[in-house]
């Protein structure tokens, strides 16, 4: 299981042809505690780099944003339901979305987690 990072602060995890996308562990720090998250429209096609979502929190609201080319194939309405698991297990149960990866290469060009931390110490 390989997960790789954007500067936008999303994590995807890849499994197969498949992933999961969430935001990071230091982008729920900054927001503060989520409120409310808006999460994509299941079938639809986003291409890399499109707003995919937002999550709004006591402090800011945020667009969230597709770390890869590729269809919407489920979204987790636990968090829906109850945002704050963006803040209390942003790398398991506070998971936004799934998707059906495009093209896999891709996610090449995204930050392994030893660059993510690197960067984000600077972000």
């Amino acid at each position: 299981m390989t997960v790789k990072y954007t500067q936008e602060h999303e994590w995807i995890r890849l499994e197969g042809g498949d992933a999961v996308v969430g935001i990071t562990v230091h982008a729920q720090d900054a927001l503060g505690d989520v409120v409310f998250v808006d999460l994509p429209e299941v079938g639809r096609r986003y291409g890399k780099g499109e707003v995919a979502g937002v999550v709004e929190s006591v402090k800011a609201a945020a667009d969230v944003f597709m770390p890869v080319t590729g269809e919407v194939l489920e979204v987790n309405e636990s968090l829906r339901a109850d945002p704050s698991l963006a803040n209390s297990d942003p790398l398991g149960q506070g998971w936004f979305f799934k998707v059906k990866l495009a093209d896999v290469s891709e996610t090449n060009g995204l930050m392994d987690e030893t660059a993510y931390n690197e960067f984000s110490k600077n972000a």
